[in-house]
């Protein structure tokens, strides 16, 4: 199958909207429906695959398009759980590399299903570009334009689905994450909406987002935004907070 090129001015609606300056390549059809990102951490739980499999499964069987990154755990169970559905939805693969480079390798044929399915592989980058570290951080941005909901299964605190969830933010996506995870809950506690079940989702996509009621205490508030401005060890936040060690520590642990 042939690499289309969509420069500037024949992106889809919602690259448009945002004024995507940039080219992207794709193979295969792009949905203009209602699409859901659903994204996390490569070294998953099995608990973890398998809620991303049948959230995307439940939003294919409901004519949903499924967009996410086609790396190894979270992505992939999110693309085989929309092939799943056999539904009028379909799923776009974002690669960090160039279309005709399927990476990681195993992942070849699912990719080929993606297509064979309705759906597409898009990259920013050109037939030919093989993988590299910095490839993968750019294509999140893409990921989050494609979508009206991103997702965030499972993911630590320095998954790459943070890139994307904060990149959606930036678009004016909703982010919602489900709850265990470090990364995770280091969303729900910047403000994303709550996934537990198939319906958050739904109502999210509807524009009715779950929050989740946090309340933090004091000292909680103040080590927590600490760690947003940067700080990683203990002695840089009893630096910024003025805080007792022992209270740092113990703020920490209702974090974690």
């Amino acid at each position: 199958m042939l690499t289309n090129v969509l420069p500037p001015g024949s992106l889809p609606k919602r690259l448009e909207a945002l004024a995507w300056s940039h080219p992207i390549y794709v193979r295969g059809t792009l949905s203009e429906g209602p699409a859901v990102a659903i994204v996390g951490s490569r070294a998953a739980s099995g608990v973890g695959m398998e809620r991303a499999h049948a959230l995307a499964r439940h939003l294919g069987e409901r004519g949903v398009h499924v967009v996410s990154g086609g790396a190894l755990g979270i992505d992939g169970a999110a693309h085989r759980g929309l092939l799943a559905a056999g539904g009028a939805g379909a799923t776009t693969v974002v690669l960090g590399t160039g279309c005709d480079v399927a990476y990681p390798e195993r992942h070849a044929p699912l990719f080929e299903q993606v297509l064979a399915a309705g759906g597409a592989l898009v990259s920013r980058l050109e037939d030919g570009v093989q993988p590299r570290r910095g490839t993968f951080l750019s294509r999140n941005p893409l990921i989050a334009a494609l979508a009206d909901v991103v997702v965030v299964i499972e993911a630590d605190a320095r998954s790459g689905s943070l890139a994307t969830a904060r990149a959606a933010r930036r678009y004016g996506r909703i982010v919602v994450a489900w709850p265990g995870s470090r990364g995770c809950e280091l969303l729900l506690a910047d403000g994303a909406a709550m996934v537990e079940h198939e319906g958050d989702v739904d109502a999210a996509l509807a524009g009715e987002p779950r929050m989740r009621i946090q309340v933090l205490e004091p000292d909680v508030a103040a080590v927590r935004a600490a760690l947003d401005q940067g700080a990683r060890s203990t002695e840089a936040i009893v630096t910024l907070t003025r805080l007792p060690v022992r209270v740092v520590l113990r703020a920490l642990a209702r974090l974690s």
